[in-house]
């Protein structure tokens, strides 16, 4: 199993996470308005289709602050597609929110996931034997995280969804007693929580299929740490840097930079490297293995995290007094290498880079990432600008940390670095023309791939900001409205796709000149240049 590297072929995407679809029932998920945005890719000629990771969210509903890094967000599953298997009643999904309007993860989570886990239990209940061998084999192949982390889930649940080290104590270090006697108490709700990451992956497989059959790569996203609360750390201590009694002694964040004068505390527990290089890096062997399964190319969040990390004492409020402490990179991606054999993964290295971290990218020929609002600043911030580009590089406007770039004009922009945008790019009048000039320049770069955010497709200001770093509230929560995908945004990115050879088309076997016939362009090989 592997997925495909991206230094062959020009191409271009789409970055949008799934919750930002306007689905109904208030998020985004793999129902009828997922399809009708791949449709809009395939017109658009654009070949891949970025999410954000669709792990299961915790506090704050953020992508990367997960309950799980191998299962699957139970709000993304369709409740329109369960109700035409027959796992729930059309009436039953009657009333929810709306194709329209940001998302209310409270509501979501109070409204949609008990419709969800009472169409696992009819599934449970009336599956067909077809039906029940399916799902066998997917709790078979997935027994290493799947069952307890339906566990966890199961106690989170009865213990009013405190963090895990907070339960009592037997569950908490997971005695054996405890633990199997909760395998028979529980039985009914664990198959429910299984059943559900059932229903995930049928339907964002078929989604995935759906896809390839357009020609449509998915590029999935996996973040280096995992949370505090969440069933990896609660499965795996042993792996993370706890204390006795199983908390955080030093914890993940970045100094100062860019978007916080503080730096961010992320809060995530370190791993303890030494102990994953013993066991032969098994625990990030199986994490990419899973996320082979749900996508084709992988970018790798905090990319130099893998060469170096910020480590910061628990006690700390703030990332300021962090040190840098160096990660085994090396040893660990040639291990994936061993396994995997190509690596498919996408380096996000933004922030404070070094030269080892620029090595280690190289040595393992990873593309890494270029954001032109970074490039119009200073001279240092001119290799964020197309003409230092070279081709094993996925360019971006902006990312779903940034701005949309008509926000970013409008709003966030020095004087000085819009006078740099009109010298570059000697195309803005307007306010809206911004964002096609920005989407030009990035097109038309020596960069293989070019990602473009939906809101900068749409033309949407900052009020369709993704997530602002370092904001504890109001993140995550934008959708495009259910008529935006005008046909026009289509044509304009596809005619833009054609003229920057990102559209797919093969190129005429060697010797064939493009436009001519063949005999022709023999013709003009056999007489030389003066014809």
């Amino acid at each position: 199993m592997s997925g495909e590297a991206l230094d062959q072929e020009r191409l271009s995407g789409v970055l949008l996470h799934v919750t930002s679809l306007p689905s109904y029932g208030g998020v985004g998920d793999f129902g009828p308005a997922a399809y009708a945005f791949v449709d809009f890719l395939a017109t658009a000629k654009q070949r891949m289709w970025q999410v954000l990771p669709l792990s299961p969210t915790g506090f704050g509903s953020s992508p990367y602050s997960a309950l799980s890094a191998f299962a699957g967000n139970p709000l993304l599953i369709s409740l329109e597609r369960l109700a035409q298997d027959g796992w729930i009643g059309w009436e039953r999904i009657e009333g929810l929110a709306g194709h329209d309007g940001p998302v209310d993860f409270d509501a979501v989570f109070r409204l949609k996931l008990p419709l969800i886990e009472e169409a696992a239990g009819n599934f449970l209940d009336h599956a067909s034997d077809d039906q029940r061998s399916r799902f066998q084999r997917f709790c078979n192949d997935n027994v290493a995280w799947l069952t307890d982390y339906a566990m966890f889930n199961v106690l989170r649940r009865k213990y009013g969804y405190v963090s895990w080290n907070e339960w009592p104590v037997e569950y908490a270090q997971r005695q054996h007693d405890a633990m199997t006697a909760a395998l028979t108490e529980y039985r009914r709700e664990l198959a429910v929580e299984q059943a559900v990451q059932f229903f995930f992956n049928e339907q964002w497989c078929t989604l995935r299929s759906y896809c390839a059959e357009r020609k449509i790569r998915i590029m999935g996203d996996v973040a280096i740490f995992v949370s505090y609360d969440s069933a990896d750390v609660w499965m795996h201590p042993e792996i993370f840097e706890l204390d006795e009694e199983l908390r955080p002694v030093r914890v993940s964040g970045v100094p100062p930079d860019y978007f916080s004068t503080t730096g961010q505390r992320w809060g995530n527990p370190l791993y303890k490297w030494g102990v994953l290089k013993e066991r032969g890096f098994d625990w990030w062997v199986a994490r990419v293995r899973r996320a082979l399964v749900l996508y084709d190319t992988i970018r790798l969040d905090h990319f130099r995290g893998f060469e170096a990390y910020w480590s910061i004492s628990a006690e700390e409020a703030t990332a300021i007094n962090g040190q840098w402490v160096k990660a085994p990179g090396h040893e660990l991606f040639r291990r994936l290498k061993e396994v995997f054999g190509s690596l498919p993964f996408v380096a996000e290295d933004l922030g404070l880079i070094t030269p080892e971290v620029d090595e280690l990218r190289e040595h393992f020929d990873m593309p890494g990432m270029r954001i032109l609002q970074f490039g119009f600043s200073d001279r240092g911030s001119h290799l964020y600008l197309p003409h230092r580009f070279v081709p094993n590089t996925v360019a971006y406007t902006g990312t779903h940390d940034n701005n949309t770039t008509l926000g970013w004009w409008r709003e966030d922009a020095s004087e000085e670095e819009r006078a740099h945008v009109q010298s570059y790019l000697q195309t803005i009048q307007y306010d809206g023309d911004i964002v096609w000039a920005m989407i030009r320049a990035a097109a038309r770069s020596v960069a293989n791939v070019c990602i473009f955010p939906m809101q900068d497709v749409l033309h949407l200001g900052s009020e369709a900001r993704m997530n602002t770093p370092a904001a504890g509230q109001g993140n995550w929560t934008w959708r495009y409205g259910s008529n935006a995908l005008h046909p026009d945004f289509a044509t304009q990115l596809a005619a833009l796709m054609e003229m920057t050879d990102r559209d797919g088309y093969e190129a005429p076997k060697e010797g064939v000149e493009a436009g001519k016939p063949a005999e022709e362009a023999s013709k003009r090989a056999e007489l030389g240049s003066n014809v």
